[in-house]
């Protein structure tokens, strides 16, 4: 745990029954340095034990996604440590209003008699989802169709399409950019869209921390995607001490003496 500047702290389920692992990685080597059972305050409290006071008020960025209780303990431990949220994960809570307002629509199609219409717009999904670049000739037509034929639905792609703009701009121009999605989401006439205003609204000094650094948790993503191709590997774990170890092997650099062994 020498030398580490910034990290990213994710969660991963590594069984079934909402058993979690708390994932630790250092964002300037991308390995993982900690890892503990459960997600909560008290196991990130056990990162900072393990790294002591001197090294933690050596960190200078944690970044994380919106857990409350990650944020208590940074300020706790680092409290010189700048906290930068997670962009894949705030536009994820825009998919999800977005998706929202797909289900209401649908809901109320069904309920008025309009089936066909109501069958259409649940083969949206993915179309409304995806990022624009990725789209296939069918989707497309089909983004096209929702923009003429159910403009509440389209406003709604455009809010999550605009929030992922914010990220890409960075630095003040996505400052700008932020204040501006606020606005328009207040005003939306969108239930899930005005509550997802209220809560970026709270976490905005974190992501003018993130615009200004340019920082995310996609390094703890690939981490924890190489954690479940160990745990399907070994057709699970009996314990989350034996993914620990196997993962600090194969993701943390550590290369121990083994017995019977030169070198």
């Amino acid at each position: 745990m020498d030398g580490l500047r910034r990290l990213g702290i994710d969660e991963i389920a590594h069984r079934k029954g909402q058993r979690y692992l708390t994932v630790v990685i250092d964002h300037d080597t991308g390995r993982m340095v900690w890892a503990g059972k459960g997600r909560d305050a008290a196991t990130l409290r056990a990162f900072f034990d393990a790294l002591g006071a001197e090294r933690a008020a050596q960190l200078t960025h944690v970044s994380a996604d919106g857990a409350e209780w990650i944020h208590t303990v940074v300020a706790e431990r680092a409290p010189q440590a700048v906290v930068c949220l997670d962009p894949f994960h705030v536009v994820a809570w825009a998919t999800k209003a977005l998706d929202m307002v797909r289900r209401e629509m649908w809901n109320e199609l069904r309920r008025t008699g309009r089936a066909e219409q109501a069958a259409t717009l649940k083969g949206s999904r993915w179309a409304l989802v995806k990022n624009p670049s990725d789209l296939t000739g069918e989707q497309r037509t089909t983004l096209a169709g929702i923009a003429t034929t159910n403009k509440a639905l389209y406003r709604a792609y455009l809010l999550k399409e605009q929030l992922r703009a914010v990220f890409a701009a960075k630095g003040a121009h996505g400052r700008t950019l932020l204040a501006g999605w606020l606005a328009w989401a207040r005003r939306s006439r969108l239930p899930g869209f005005v509550k997802l205003a209220k809560t970026i609204d709270r976490y905005r000094p974190l992501i003018w921390n993130t615009l200004d650094h340019e920082l995310s948790n996609a390094r703890s993503e690939a981490t924890n995607v190489h954690l479940r191709v160990l745990t399907r590997r070994a057709y699970g774990f009996h314990s989350a001490e034996a993914l620990i170890a196997m993962a600090m092997l194969t993701r943390g650099g550590l290369c121990p003496s083994l017995p019977g062994r030169a070198g």
